[in-house]
């Protein structure tokens, strides 16, 4: 079972909104820092081992120096994403950069970063070379297709528009050889928010398998193999969070298998998750505005799907605790709404939740990764505050409200003035 706790009792929750009104997210720097730590340790059989934390799940410098601090580098997959890794003081290969239809402003600019760069398509390899050149380590990303099962998140892999093929991997690998590439690497991702660590293992026999046989096809050596992302964490409190300690034995187990056995040895491990790292020690916190009785109960917040859009994306499951009325009886149905002139902005559809009234303060949990980075400005609506619980108990905001001028930023009123209609 996955205890949904919070960081901050009600009486201090009241003291951070009247200093940051809500709505805002905010995150645990502590419990952020504890998992990161435990995650390396998972892996530290592994003398390479490096985990890149994915950017886009939640893409702030803050949080960025934060896990560089704890050994982590950064995965981007934008221009973005790079300079702000840079401005964090991240750069060289403690870059991964994977991204996929890429344009070649991204590609310079990761170069120039020294950045190592993960290959969606073969046919980037000659756009890098024209545009940027050809850099002394390349990496591609292996989509296995139908050998590997997907999930409903990312799909099946066969239909899913990222990566190599086997062939292609084989072909795309003897070209930069040609070239005179010496330094390679590999890269899989096929699945998301996935709990079964099997899973992982199976992922990482099959990715150690294909590296035996272009190494001895090729007569090449790689130096790492990065299993990516995709670690799920527990959304809803019935659920388990995954075997950290089941996986990385079990990815152990066929790395001597395959790896070991067959003289490749030593080559270092790569993660690149995101969720798993941030998703369970950030909150989404907003008060209730309306009670609404009609057919149905409807609470409405100060927050929206702009906020938080996994439950109208992906009909996914998010805890809401209502601060204060933990203990109460969670015996009223409600759809719990933002303002949006969309239907599916709720975030919950019949939950059992402790009387509510105009001012409560309620806390979506698991809402530190793939939260404030899917925001948009849709009805106009204004992207929140982050704000920081820091391990002495310090609360700092580490980006700010957007405005009404902010959103407007981007307009040229002055030219509206005497424009012909």
């Amino acid at each position: 079972m996955a205890e949904k706790l919070l960081p901050f009792t009600k009486d201090q929750m009241e003291k951070i909104i009247a200093r940051y009104p809500t709505p805002f997210h905010i995150y645990d720097e502590k419990a952020i820092r504890e998992n990161a730590r435990a995650f390396k340790k998972a892996f530290s059989w592994n003398e390479g081992f490096k985990e890149f934390f994915a950017v886009k799940a939640t893409p702030n410098p803050y949080l960025l120096k934060i896990l560089h601090k704890e050994g982590f580098g950064t995965d981007c997959s934008s221009l973005a994403e790079l300079v702000m890794s840079e401005k964090s003081g991240i750069t060289g290969e403690e870059i991964m950069f994977s991204s996929n239809d890429t344009p070649a402003a991204e590609f310079i600019k990761a170069r120039e970063l020294n950045a190592t760069i993960n290959l969606d398509d073969i046919s980037h390899i000659a756009y890098l070379e024209k545009y940027a050149g050809l850099p002394p380590l390349i990496c591609f990303r292996y989509n296995p297709g139908p050998l590997k099962k997907g999930n409903i998140i990312i799909g099946h892999p066969e239909e899913a528009k990222y990566g190599f093929t086997r062939e292609q991997l084989f072909a795309g690998y003897k070209i930069c050889k040609e070239k005179g590439i010496k330094r390679f690497g590999i890269h899989i991702f096929v699945a998301s928010n996935e709990l079964d660590a099997g899973y992982f293992v199976e992922t990482a026999e099959i990715l150690f398998q294909i590296i035996a046989e272009i190494s001895q096809q090729l007569k090449i050596r790689f130096e790492f193999a990065n299993l990516s992302g995709g670690m799920g964490i527990p959304y809803r409190p019935e659920q388990e969070r995954i075997n950290l300690t089941t996986m990385s034995r079990g990815i152990k187990d066929k790395y001597e298998q395959l790896i070991v056995a067959n003289g490749l040895a030593p080559l270092k491990i790569f993660t690149e998750c995101g969720r798993y790292i941030t998703g369970p020690y950030g909150y989404l916190v907003s008060r209730v505005l309306h009670i609404k009785n009609t057919y149905k109960k409807f609470a409405g917040l100060d927050a929206c799907m702009a906020n938080l859009m996994r439950p109208a994306l992906y009909s996914a499951y998010h805890h809401i605790t209502v601060m204060g009325k933990e203990n109460k009886p969670h015996n009223v149905l409600y759809d719990v709404t933002g303002s949006l002139c969309e239907n599916n902005d709720k975030f919950a559809i019949d939950r059992a939740l402790p009387e509510l009234m105009p001012g409560d303060i309620v806390a979506i949990h698991d809402a530190g990764a793939h939260g404030f980075s899917m925001g948009f400005n849709y009805n106009g609506k204004l992207r929140s505050a982050e704000l920081l619980l820091r391990d002495n108990g310090e609360v700092v905001q580490i980006r700010r409200a957007e405005t009404v001028d902010d959103y407007l930023a981007t307009l040229d009123f002055k030219s509206l003035v005497g424009f012909p209609v």
